[in-house]
């Protein structure tokens, strides 16, 4: 079974804790302000192959920026902004930047991280403060996916989103595994010659 770790993220009002739990219980929360950090878990089958994966969900605080245990922790992204707040947006293009100084610094074998800005609250147009256009320019400088939709309304395009994070996620995962061949048998001759005398089938 492929374990897999999201980190759903975005400022006060953005509705990611909404956009997640839609995902994960079909249910519309309504909006919220969630203050305190959740790890939600769901076990299902993805492509044939069974995935257990685990939504990351911090409490709504605006001004964090830091990322240090989420980077570490996470193997993709979803930045949550709403379209009818330009505070939120220019949250989410912080966010954004973190992630991508993080890749700059990392070492350059390293897979980078599943990335996916949603604009969210599409129901809200009518209120709207950031175009689609403005959207899809942000994804695009920053080398990942865009797509606008409502959590509150549009169920199935909720989940087509999420499946196509997990499709990219599960995608990079196989390729690190590839990567780490010669480093796995080279580790693996090391325990053999230490322990191989001791090794019993049970």
């Amino acid at each position: 079974m492929s374990e897999v770790k999201l980190a759903v993220l975005g400022g006060s009002g953005s509705g990611k804790s909404a956009l997640a739990v839609r995902f994960l219980t079909r249910r519309f929360i309504g909006e919220y302000a969630s203050n305190a950090e959740c790890i939600y878990t769901k076990h299902f089958c993805l492509d044939g192959r069974q995935i257990h994966l685990e939504i990351y969900d911090p409490c709504s605080q605006q001004g964090k920026l830091s990322l240090t245990d989420e980077l570490h922790w996470a193997d993709g992204f979803i930045i949550v902004y709403d379209i009818s707040d330009r505070a939120s947006f220019a949250f989410a293009k912080a966010l954004l930047y973190r992630i991508q100084e993080s890749h700059i610094g990392a070492c350059k074998k390293m897979v980078e991280s599943t990335v996916f800005l949603v604009g969210n609250k599409q129901d809200l147009c009518h209120m709207r403060e950031v175009g689609w256009d403005e959207g899809q320019k942000l994804a695009m400088d920053n080398k990942c996916q865009f797509c606008e939709l409502s959590a509150a309304e549009h169920y199935q395009e909720v989940v087509a989103m999420f499946t196509k994070v997990l499709r990219s996620i599960t995608s990079n995962l196989k390729a690190k595994e590839k990567r780490r061949p010669s480093g796995s048998k080279s580790m693996a001759k090391l325990i053999n010659n230490v322990f191989g005398k001791r090794r019993k089938s049970v």
